[in-house]
C-alpha cells in the first residue's frame, strides 16, 4: 500500500512549501510526479522551481520541455508516470485513478480554503478505506511541519 501524507498549508503558499518538500524527496532518492489542476499551474510551478532559491537547484521538467523519462521531477496535469517516479505529489485537489503504483503520495491542500479542506477530508477517507497508510501534517506557526495524525 502507498504511504499518503496530507500537508495542510496554512502559513506558506504552495509556491514556498512545495520546493522544500521536493528537495527532501530528491535527497531521499525519490523521483517525483507533481500532478496539478491546470496547465497554468504547471507553468507557474516550472518558473518557481527555477528561481525559488539561488543556492539550490531542483531538476525538473514538463511535457513542453520533453525528455519526460529523464526528469527527476515531472510536472503535469495528466495521470501519468513517465519518469517511473516513486513519489506522487498532488496539488489543486487532484485525484489520480490509482495511487498504488507509488511508494509515497503527498497531498498538499490550502488550509485557508474551506472547500479545499473539505475535499481533502474526503480524499483522506477514500485512501484510508482503500487500506493506504495515511498521515496528516500541519504547518507550525514558526515554519516547518508538525505531525498531527
Amino acid at each position: 500500500m502507498t504511504e499518503v501524507s496530507f500537508y495542510h498549508l496554512q502559513r506558506q503558499p504552495l509556491s514556498q512549501a512545495l520546493p522544500k518538500l521536493l528537495e527532501r524527496a530528491l535527497a531521499a532518492g525519490h523521483r517525483a510526479v507533481v500532478m496539478a489542476g491546470s496547465q497554468e499551474r504547471v507553468e507557474a510551478l516550472d518558473a518557481t522551481l527555477w528561481v525559488y532559491d539561488p543556492d539550490s537547484f531542483l531538476p525538473h521538467g514538463t511535457a513542453r520541455v520533453g525528455f519526460s523519462a529523464e526528469q527527476p521531477i515531472y510536472l503535469t496535469t495528466e495521470d501519468e508516470n513517465p519518469n517511473q517516479a516513486s513519489l506522487l505529489v498532488l496539488i489543486d485537489g487532484m485525484e489520480p485513478a490509482d495511487i498504488s503504483a507509488y511508494a509515497r503520495c503527498l497531498d498538499l491542500f490550502d488550509g485557508n480554503n474551506q472547500f479545499a479542506v473539505d475535499a481533502a477530508r474526503l480524499r483522506w477517507k477514500k485512501y484510508k478505506d482503500a487500506g493506504h497508510q495515511v498521515t496528516y501534517w500541519q504547518q507550525k506557526p514558526g515554519g516547518g511541519w508538525e505531525k498531527k495524525g
